[in-house]
């Protein structure tokens, strides 16, 4: 199994506490967040009247929280709590990827005109590319994907023996796209994060079944999201190739129309059906249509890119063949906010659990109250979880005491925190007991400090 990495973002917090064992980090305390947050500020038709663009579910909650803030149009900065959420997500993916042999690598985000001209899409993706030239005249745009740079390096390096097939190369990186009308936030961007998949392999039933592994890797990656996403035959567009699948998330606001047969599996995206296609060409049945938005797509590219740059794959008497090629992409940072758009209320984040910025928000008494004198007790429960080692990281301390316990609660919901526990009145009581809440299914219980410890053993973290 492949070790995930835990990757964290020491710089964030700054504390006023301090633990009394050497070793042990800070507290993470809400108020040291940077988090320009829009809680009480703008309602989402003001919202929408500022950018002057349509906007959705996810991009008004996120807008509201402080999770993202615009730079431009179809750009966004990312604040914290979203950095760690795309963070643990990406160690979701590398993981996937990873488990059926990917290598990760990184490429240059200059990609050289003179490659896409090659292969004829410097003029067919036209003015979706960001284009520019250097200071002696070298034309170069800003990779939206990297086909040619990927195979135009297998090609220059000699090629690929037949040991190291299949080879899969991929990356995580920003990508840049033109878009005429950029909205819905991190929907449909400028400026995104994708996970871009390149595979060569020497025949075409070598290269299907590297498709069938990929295509099987991300199933399993949205099922481990708890997300429900429907797989369809795609067109190819300017990518090309010979066989494409689209992975969608139903939704209202999606803008792909789609065609799911009700009497068996199949599915399609409208653009690779005949027109007025009412019928399940699998099976006869009725075709019922919905909307998507799109989270991944395969391609099997065949040789379109391998032929063009000569990149070829060596068997074991060294005699070469023309590589056979896929590629596989999955927008992270539109992923991120689609799950969003799914999974949250009007009014409440819902994450998907394991990409959750935090998993626990502990909120203490106001100060001047009556539980006030419950304080020492919450700050123990605290460095209690932190000390569950899964969790050191997970935990932030509402220190925000100027605020009301009610407030607070309202925030966290809002947040998306799958669980907030308050110390309150009962935490008062001879044997103190907080009130944990179950952000996901609404749940509340009031347990005894073992019996909080013992609850969140369970919570599950990247």
């Amino acid at each position: 199994m492949v070790r995930l990495l835990r990757i964290s973002l020491p710089h964030l917090v700054a504390s006023r506490y301090h633990y009394h064992n050497a070793g042990q980090r800070s507290r993470r305390l809400v108020s040291k967040i940077y988090n320009p947050a829009n809680l009480w500020k703008e309602s989402p038709s003001e919202l929408q009247q500022k950018s002057n663009e349509p906007t959705s579910r996810s991009q008004r909650l996120m807008a509201k929280a402080g999770l993202i803030q615009p730079s431009s149009p179809g750009c966004f900065h990312y604040m914290p709590y979203t950095v760690r959420a795309m963070e643990k997500l990406i160690r979701l993916v590398d993981h996937a990827m990873q488990e059926i042999g990917g290598q990760k690598m990184d490429m240059t985000t200059l990609c050289s005109a003179t490659l896409w001209k090659q292969s004829g899409r410097w003029d067919l993706v036209g003015k979706e590319l960001f284009c520019l030239m250097d200071r002696h005249n070298q034309e170069y745009c800003l990779g939206p994907t990297h086909e040619e740079s990927v195979t135009h390096l297998v090609a220059t390096e000699g090629g690929i023996t037949q040991k190291q097939l299949p080879l899969l190369l991929y990356q995580i990186t920003r990508k840049f796209r033109d878009e005429k009308r950029p909205c819905f936030g991190l929907l449909r961007g400028r400026e995104f994060y994708m996970k871009d998949m390149y595979t060569f392999d020497m025949t075409e039933e070598a290269a299907y079944q590297t498709y069938s592994n990929v295509c099987k890797a991300y199933s399993k990656l949205f099922h481990t999201l708890g997300l429900k996403y429907v797989k369809v035959q795609a067109d190819t567009g300017n990518i090309g190739g010979k066989t494409s699948h689209e992975y969608h998330l139903p939704a209202r606001i999606g803008e792909d129309r789609l065609m799911v047969c009700g009497s068996c599996d199949f599915a399609a995206n409208v653009e690779t059906l005949k027109d007025e296609e009412e019928n399940c060409p699998a099976c006869s049945g009725k075709l019922v249509e919905s909307k998507g938005i799109e989270i991944g797509h395969t391609f099997y590219l065949g040789t379109k890119y391998s032929l063009v740059f000569n990149a070829v794959c060596y068997d074991s008497q060294g005699k070469s063949t023309i590589a056979e090629m896929g590629c596989y992409g999955i927008g992270i940072s539109r992923l991120l906010a689609a799950s969003i758009e799914v999974l949250s209320t009007e009014e409440d984040i819902h994450w998907p659990g394991l990409i959750a910025p935090y998993q626990i928000c502990l909120i203490p008494p106001k100060k001047g109250s009556k539980e006030i004198a419950a304080l020492p007790v919450a700050e123990e429960l605290y460095d209690a979880i932190c000390a569950v080692h899964h969790l050191r990281d997970e935990v932030v301390l509402d220190d925000r005491d100027h605020l009301t316990i009610g407030k607070r609660l309202r925030e966290a919901h809002i947040m998306g925190y799958p669980y907030i526990i308050i110390a309150g009145k009962k935490a008062l009581d001879s044997l103190p007991q907080f009130e944990v809440h179950n952000h996901k299914t609404g749940e509340v219980q009031f347990l005894s400090k073992e019996g909080v410890l013992s609850f969140v053993q369970e919570i599950q973290v990247v």
